[in-house]
């Protein structure tokens, strides 16, 4: 075991710092049911991987974790609708998931999955630990089963009417139309999803881990040692569940597909994923180890190491007091130092929805912007949801690409490459004397790598990126100021120094870059000839040495079109207009007739002859039909829908034994069946082939 140094106490309130000698930063496991959305991607992912790209910058050993959460209800569900088995499911989004990661540059050490062997047993043993030191509650209760099928049905196994809307396919969780949170036994009416049956309730076994019992130390741990160092969003949502009592919680579940529990004559129950879950982090690690030979233990167990989790809203109290009460029981791991949430990300002005396709998905951007992964990487992070819900448009993504990362960092950069060339051959020039303005800048530049690494440290990413382009502005300024292309031939010397500035402005933003813009910081030390990247060089006015060759300039960013934009507020319109059709309920039936109340309607297929709008009406239409027993007049609401010069000569069906009945002065003798949708929208019956006028219709 290794001892922190602890190097300084800032005042009573405050815990000391503590110098730590690793890190271990975990990012939450996507579920793998369905592919990664923006959503995703700027709550957890690219926050995370900034921080552990930050952290190898500077030197530290770290380990950045990943991996696909693939136990629980919701896969078996969609297994069993796509006539599948579960691990065929987790295996296509595991892959589709850990393609597009690394496709991004996500930078994981490893990307695991709770399905691996290595989980299963590290889960059970952490499980077994706890069983046999009496961690857990032993209890029996009664739940829904299904007789037919022998199943212990879980809440989204069973359906019902929900007792406040009466949706009649409410799920035993919530109730998707309103959105009211319910137990199983809330419906009215509860059918089994696998057998259409009516559950029974029957006594089942469960253990529980008592998170009542951790109340008082998690409120001395979060309340009183977090209460400065983490964000109030994470703070405020802990206090609120410590404030209410904590209740004891069931770890394992009657299931089919997870983790088997460890005990004798427990067939059928595995571990509960929220349980299982965070272990496969553990797990991973554990995984990275045997791959790399590195003593993986030191990560999860050495006081000197610090454990950071980055999640989303949802995830807080799983990872903030569930989490660390189960290490807090198992009583050799360290827990995390941080927690550094991010709130919800919308779209377009509206929530984020995977169940109506309301995203964007990460691997079909991938497809439809190649190349642009550092663009995607900046609005995110730009835009991020850190301390309340935030929105993404596409027009923000256009503009911050264009007027930002293409008219400010881009444009500084090539100038600076393409006037290297041109006047010093690509060699770097020698300073010369500096000027006030000169001093003055490289004074400026000195401080951003501190900036930025304090906005970072403090988990502040949108601070930081916001820090890191106004170093690419402070030489856009620079440059355009000094104006070299005005003095080269009156004085070469001063260009040579202007430029010379203006090259290790780009050395800096080359080395600042990397945690944000992976691929652009490549692309820039390769034009720079920059081979060494440490964090500490950043900031320094000698990191480009006089004489050091350059390579050809080439553009960092390009324009985005308005057709590309349009192109994908299209096709998010066509997904709402979708789900607008997808949500219109059919009206109710009628009450039954009898058949032979039914046989006395006559139905006839018709031409309409002629046709003209009713005066002082905005509805309605006189038509007259041919309906083959003779020629008559009717009147009908469809002039909204209809002029009357495009359905002269189409073929009808009309209802011919109708009453006749006056209608704004005009006698109507029968009526046209139409269809109507729950928009309103009228279209005319028709019969599917050409039919003499005068058919029968039955």
């Amino acid at each position: 075991m290794f001892s922190p140094n602890i190097i300084a106490v800032s005042n009573s309130d405050k815990k000391p710092e503590i110098k730590f000698n690793r890190y271990t930063v975990t990012s939450a496991l996507p579920y793998a049911n369905g592919p990664v959305h923006i959503g995703h991607l700027a709550g957890v992912y690219v926050p995370a991987d900034i921080y552990a790209r930050y952290l190898r910058l500077k030197g530290e050993d770290v380990v950045f974790i990943g991996g696909s959460d693939e136990h629980g209800v919701p896969i078996t569900i969609k297994a069993r609708q796509e006539g599948v088995t579960p691990q065929q499911i987790v295996d296509k989004y595991h892959k589709m998931i850990k393609d597009s990661f690394e496709k991004f540059g996500i930078s994981f050490d490893v990307y695991s999955r709770t399905s691996a062997p290595v989980h299963h047993e590290t889960a059970s043993a952490f499980f077994r630990k706890l069983y046999d030191n009496g961690q857990f509650i032993e209890k029996e209760s009664e739940q829904y089963y299904d007789e037919e099928t022998r199943h212990f049905l879980a809440d989204r196994y069973i359906t019902g009417t929900c007792p406040h809307c009466g949706y009649e396919r409410a799920y035993g969780d919530q109730c998707e139309n309103c959105g009211t949170s319910l137990s199983p036994t809330d419906l009215i009416n509860p059918k089994s999803v696998l057998s259409g049956n009516a559950p029974v309730m029957k006594a089942t076994r469960h253990w529980y881990l008592p998170l009542d019992q951790y109340e008082g130390w998690l409120r001395e741990w979060i309340l009183e040692g977090h209460k400065h160092d983490w964000k109030p969003n994470v703070y405020g949502q802990c206090k609120s569940w410590i404030d209410q009592g904590l209740q004891p919680r069931a770890v394992t579940r009657d299931l089919d597909w997870g983790v088997k529990v460890p005990v004798e004559g427990t067939e059928g129950k595995v571990l509960y994923v929220w349980f299982d879950a965070p272990i496969g982090y553990i797990s991973a690690t554990r995984e990275w180890g045997e791959t790399t030979g590195k003593d993986w233990e030191k990560y999860w167990k050495s006081p000197d190491s610090k454990l950071v989790h980055f999640i989303g809203k949802d995830n807080i109290v799983f990872h903030c007091i569930i989490f660390p009460s189960m290490l807090k029981a198992e009583g050799s791991y360290i827990l995390p130092e941080n927690v550094p949430a991010n709130e919800f990300l919308n779209l377009e002005g509206d929530k984020i929805s995977t169940s109506r396709n309301w995203a964007v998905w990460l691997h079909e951007y991938l497809e439809e912007f190649p190349g642009k992964q550092d663009v995607l990487r900046y609005v995110l992070c730009a835009a991020a949801p850190e301390t309340k819900d935030n929105d993404f448009t596409w027009k923000d993504f256009q503009a911050r690409n264009n007027s930002e990362l293409l008219a400010i960092f881009g444009n500084f950069v090539n100038r600076t490459m393409v006037l290297s060339h041109k006047y010093f051959g690509g060699v770097v020039p020698a300073s010369g004397q500096l000027s006030d303005d000169d001093s003055k800048t490289l004074e400026t530049l000195a401080a951003f790598p501190g900036k930025i690494s304090q906005s970072l440290e403090n988990y502040r990413f949108r601070e930081a990126l916001a820090e890191f382009m106004n170093l690419a502005r402070l030489g856009n300024k620079y440059l355009t100021d000094a104006e070299p292309w005005k003095i080269f031939k009156t004085d070469p010397e001063r260009v040579a120094t202007i430029l010379n500035i203006s090259l290790q402005i780009c050395a800096s933003l080359a080395i600042l870059s990397e945690p944000f813009l992976p691929f652009t910081a490549r692309k820039l030390r390769e034009m720079l000839n920059l081979e060494e990247n440490l964090w500490q060089r950043a900031g320094n006015d000698r990191v480009l040495l006089a004489g050091h060759s350059l390579k050809e300039p080439s553009l960092l960013f390009e324009k985005i079109e308005d057709s590309q934009i349009d192109a994908q507020v299209q096709k998010l319109l066509k997904t709402k207009e979708y789900n607008a059709k997808a949500e219109v309920k059919a009206a109710p039936s009628k009450s039954a007739v009898s058949f032979d109340d039914f046989s006395k309607i006559d139905l006839r297929v018709s031409t309409i002859l002629s046709a003209e709008k009713v005066a002082k009406t905005k509805k309605l239409l006189k038509l007259e039909v041919d309906t083959g027993v003779d020629k008559r007049t009717i009147v009908s609401g469809i002039a909204e829908y209809y002029t009357p010069e495009e359905i002269v000569g189409k073929k009808v069906v009309v209802l011919l034994n109708l009453e006749p009945k006056m209608i704004k002065g005009v006698l109507s003798h029968g009526m046209l069946l139409m269809a109507e949708d729950g928009n309103g929208q009228l279209a005319f019956v028709v019969p599917g082939k050409e039919f003499e006028n005068g058919s029968t219709i039955s």
